[in-house]
């Protein structure tokens, strides 16, 4: 599963959700922990931060994220825990924080100075800074206030905990209640390398008010036919609305010797379709660069036999056939006959022009 991380910190983050939440504890409420520290607890520097127990958790079990959905207007509660299971007390502060993704599609978090959108609803009170003590898990709650503008649509936002330069983000899927599209495009799509390692590169970009789970497929139809492309297959990454990635994928088949058109065509539940182009030359360079050589040197031998031949040629005409100097027959022969040259005799390369 994709992190949300910040510019310069990791922060985890998880996957599956829950819905139906209400209520808000007017005080942070501390409890004692069990000896074993829960399977989301941070190794390093100790604490960590995860959804309370909800209604809707199952006995057992725990949320990876929150998930708020509500109308414009629309005031909405949640808990965030946060677990100590050192021997020493621990000061995190806490924020909303926006979530985006990074060029290459990994989900982050913007610092607290460029959290300016959906960040701006969440709000802990007057419990931004909690003191944990040690072995104790604390419970804050936090609220999210819909503004009344707020357009349809997913709105991705995280709560970021803090403490000396370590921060623990925790997904929020929040959504304001109305109509909504899911929507992309497919750009820039061009392929580099050759053989086993070429790749596919493409820009994806959500133009819908909903995050996407893209799917892809790659059709490729060479001068002969169609070749190997890639069968269609999820992509590794969560595209929220707005934003833009810019992705590659391993193209084992391309072919050694063809003249490539592929198709890209990109999915997304909810009806999101794209399609974009890319052509692909693909030829053995290291081959080409003999076969040139080799039509080189066929080339420079053809013009010395021309050469040559014609040099032989220009010879034979100034040369005396019996040696000595060139003779010719006046105005008339001694027969009274019409005046005629001695005819001299040619050698020729065979196959050369005349």
């Amino acid at each position: 599963m994709p992190e949300l991380r910040r510019h310069t910190r990791r922060a985890p983050l998880g996957l599956s959700g829950v819905l139906g939440l209400s209520g808000a504890l007017a005080a942070v409420l501390l409890l004692v922990l069990p000896s074993a520290a829960p399977a989301w607890a941070a190794p390093d520097p100790g604490w960590s931060a995860g959804p309370a127990a909800g209604p809707a958790t199952r006995p057992g079990g725990a949320r990876p994220y929150f998930y708020l959905e509500g109308t414009p207007g629309a005031v909405l509660e949640d808990r965030l825990a946060l677990a100590n299971p050192t021997d020493r007390e621990h000061t995190v502060t806490l924020r909303g924080a926006d979530a985006y993704n990074t060029g290459a599609g990994a989900l982050a978090v913007r610092p607290a100075t460029e959290s300016t959108a959906a960040a701006a609803w969440i709000s802990f009170g007057a419990t931004r800074t909690v003191t944990i003590p040690p072995h104790t898990r604390a419970v804050v709650p936090f609220t999210v206030t819909v503004p009344p503008s707020a357009v349809p649509g997913d709105h991705p936002v995280a709560v970021v905990a803090a403490e000396s330069g370590h921060e623990a983000a925790v997904r929020v899927h929040l959504r304001v209640s109305g109509p909504v599209l899911a929507a992309l495009t497919v750009e820039h799509a061009s392929v580099s390398g050759k053989g086993a390692a070429a790749v596919i590169r493409y820009t994806l970009v959500n133009r819908g008010n909903v995050a996407l789970a893209p799917e892809l497929t790659v059709r490729a139809e060479g001068l002969f036919g169609e070749v190997p492309g890639r069968t269609a297959r999820t992509l590794p990454v969560e595209l929220l609305p707005g934003q833009r990635v810019e992705l590659s994928e391993p193209w084992p088949g391309a072919p050694v010797f063809d003249d490539v058109d592929l198709t890209l065509t990109v999915t997304a539940p909810g009806g999101a379709r794209a399609t974009a182009t890319a052509s692909a030359w693909c030829v053995p360079w290291g081959l080409v660069g003999w076969t040139g050589a080799g039509l080189l040197g066929l080339a420079a031998t053809a013009l010395a036999a021309h050469l040559l031949a014609r040099t032989r040629r220009r010879t034979s005409r100034a040369a005396p056939s019996d040696g000595g100097a060139p003779t010719s027959v006046d105005d008339a022969g001694a027969d009274g006959g019409p005046d005629v040259e001695p005819h001299l005799p040619e050698h020729e390369l065979t196959g050369a022009p005349r």
